[in-house]
């Protein structure tokens, strides 16, 4: 690690002085405005920002929680122990816990020498991620039911990659990443957040899980895969065949697990679609309606228009302005 980083990483923050000068709690406003300590994302990222780090703080335990994003903690160096529904967990250093915004977990008190890096993740960062890793891998299915179904079981997946040379090397450079300002920091943090998912499904001996699996479970991610594969074309009717269930069936587990129709879905994943075509390609605005899927421009306009409050074309050209500004 850069020793600016590694400086930066071991030294005390505002808060653990805070501790050590006397204060025996955890100041809760700057995680959360609920009662019942849900954590919240909104405050702990930047406006706008779909990734960033936070060092856990040390020599204080920090009660039960949830929160509303999906979390992973690496061990940087030392220890660091936490009770997950009731089970005691002490992760050793270059090992890496996944969390979904269901799990509720204590962390215990941290020594001086235990650093410990908190990745905060809205579920947005991984539409794109998500399409590159294949639908029966264990770290697939955990995205998947965390990012798009409504389930509200725990589940974690714990990473005994300590010895996983390439894994910390990934780690590393993420960090440094993340701690940097440069010209393409967020799509250098996506590719290598990619990268790093690709290594640990590679290694999925390594993985120790705690889940709820059941056979609406298997067919709501095999439905949210499809979608995500086959957008363009992707019916209901097909998908019934595919997985050999009533089309009717398929249709009551999906709203019951995701609160949104198959429709709905379907129609959130061309929209996503379409803007990132928008963002990074310069295909008109009619090629990109042609390849997500829509045949009818007028219907296409009048859905994105309700989304984002504005025009395809607008959305294009704000776009284009706001770079122009930042140069």
């Amino acid at each position: 690690m850069l020793k600016e980083i590694h400086d930066k990483l071991i030294a005390l923050t505002d808060e653990e002085l805070s501790i050590l000068s006397g204060e025996n709690s955890v100041d809760r406003s700057i995680y959360t405005d609920d009662g019942n300590f849900i954590v919240d994302s909104n405050k702990l990222l930047p406006s706008g920002e779909l990734i960033d780090i936070r060092k856990h703080i040390r020599f204080i335990n920090f009660p039960s929680h949830n929160h509303n994003y999906i979390e992973f903690n690496y061990v940087y160096q030392g220890k660091l122990t936490q009770i997950i529904d009731n089970n005691e967990i002490t992760l050793q250093k270059g090992e890496l816990i996944f969390l979904n915004q269901y799990i509720t977990h204590e962390i215990k008190a941290s020594d001086k020498e235990d650093i410990i890096i908190n990745f905060i993740i809205r579920p947005e960062f991984f539409d794109y991620i998500i399409t590159l890793l294949d639908k029966e891998n264990i770290v697939s299915k955990f995205l998947l039911t965390t990012l798009y179904t409504d389930y509200d079981e725990g589940e974690y997946l714990y990473f005994k990659v300590s010895e996983r040379k390439n894994i910390q090397e990934l780690l590393e450079k993420i960090i440094i990443e993340l701690y940097t300002n440069s010209i393409m920091k967020k799509a250098t943090i996506k590719l290598l957040v990619g990268l790093l998912l690709v290594e640990l499904v590679k290694n999925s001996q390594d993985i120790e899980t705690y889940s709820v699996d059941n056979y609406e479970k298997m067919l709501i991610i095999q439905s949210l895969k499809y979608i995500e594969e086959f957008y363009s074309t992707a019916t209901l009717l097909e998908l019934s065949e595919k997985l050999n269930q009533p089309d009717y069936k398929l249709s009551k587990l999906i709203k019951k697990h995701t609160k949104m129709t198959f429709k709905e879905l379907l129609q959130e994943k061309k929209l996503s679609k379409a803007v990132e075509l928008i963002k990074l390609t310069e295909y008109s605005i009619v090629e990109i309606i042609e390849f997500v899927g829509y045949e009818n421009p007028t219907y296409f306009y009048k859905i994105f228009k309700k989304k984002f409050g504005m025009t395809p074309r607008e959305y294009k050209m704000n776009r284009i302005n706001n770079l122009r500004i930042k140069k």
